[in-house]
């Protein structure tokens, strides 16, 4: 079973417009919601790909009832922990025309000391269970920046790999914990190092902690700096459509991978081909399986010097 944490849990709501016009009313042509969040994303896409999956995190409120009403078909198991506040929403505004996605985040609910007690005597058991755990997201107002170091620590005690995809200081304080991979894309990366040259980057966020880094690199695919190597994964081609949700599945390719003892090109090459699959998607959070199998050979991962 992989697990994932996602303690800001949202609605997605996706818009599709004909043109997104600044300043102009607009008549949108296809609304679709499905249950979000980084991990709850990394959950399904999981479960696309034949991996059990549990899912835990904070939900509540009218939004986070609907959240967990959309989410119980789609198989992942839902360990979230219920709180006073409500689940913020988040809306993605698709141009039809250019295909570009204009992307709205709502803030989430005020955790309070004890729901965040409840959640740690919660997630220890999951733990225990648990072939690999991913700690995916921002952090709702009311939780300790340090949560993720402390999350990494309980993983890293249970003796359970551990992926963190966050950012900023959540990213810098969880870092010294030393989680087992850390994926962030290139700006969250230069925040967190100060360097714009996505690999010298990401070797000193593996020198400040992280077992393996994997950055993305947007439409230019993956760099991975490892213990067994440093390589560079890239698409066939840049794809063009809505990247909402195309990082979460590459953090779905790397835990599914791992847990599957696949080489490092090999989880690379998942990765990059799941990306840019979902980018294809029509709804943010989903991937084209149809686009995924036929991008999977046409992925290049080339070795870089140590």
């Amino acid at each position: 079973m992989i697990l994932t944490v996602t303690l800001n849990t949202a609605l997605d709501l996706t818009y599709r417009v004909p043109e997104l016009v600044p300043h102009a009313s607009h008549r949108v042509d296809e609304v679709t919601e499905r249950p979000g969040g980084k991990g709850l994303n990394v959950a399904r896409v999981l479960t696309a790909l034949g991996h059990e999956s549990v899912v835990t995190g904070f939900a509540g409120g009218r939004t986070g009832a609907v959240l967990r009403e959309l989410l119980a078909p789609l198989a992942p198991v839902d360990a979230l922990v219920p709180v006073a506040g409500s689940t913020r929403r988040t809306i993605a505004v698709v141009d039809a025309a250019t295909g570009d996605t204009t992307q709205l985040n709502e803030p989430g609910p005020q955790i309070t000391a004890a729901e965040w007690e409840a959640f740690l005597t919660a997630y220890e058991p999951l733990l225990r269970q648990a072939d690999a755990v991913a700690l995916c997201g921002s952090l709702p107002p009311g939780v300790p920046v340090g949560a993720y170091a402390d999350l990494v620590r309980r993983a890293r005690a249970a003796g359970v790999p551990v992926l963190l995809d966050t950012s900023g200081e959540p990213l810098r304080r969880g870092l010294a914990a030393r989680p087992d991979l850390i994926k962030p894309n290139a700006d969250e990366l230069a925040r967190l190092t100060g360097s714009r040259e996505p690999l010298r980057a990401a070797r000193d966020a593996r020198r400040r902690g992280a077992h393996a880094v994997v950055a993305s690199l947007g439409p230019e695919g993956l760099v991975a700096v490892t213990p067994d190597g440093t390589w560079q994964a890239t698409p066939p081609s840049p794809v063009r459509g809505n990247p909402t949700g195309a990082g979460d599945s590459a953090v779905a390719a790397l835990l599914s991978s791992l847990v599957e003892n696949l080489p490092w090109p090999s989880r690379l090459t998942r990765a990059v081909a799941l990306s840019a699959a979902t980018v294809l998607a029509p709804v943010a959070g989903e991937f084209d399986a149809g686009a995924y199998e036929a991008l999977l050979p046409q992925v290049r991962v080339e070795s870089l010097p140590a």
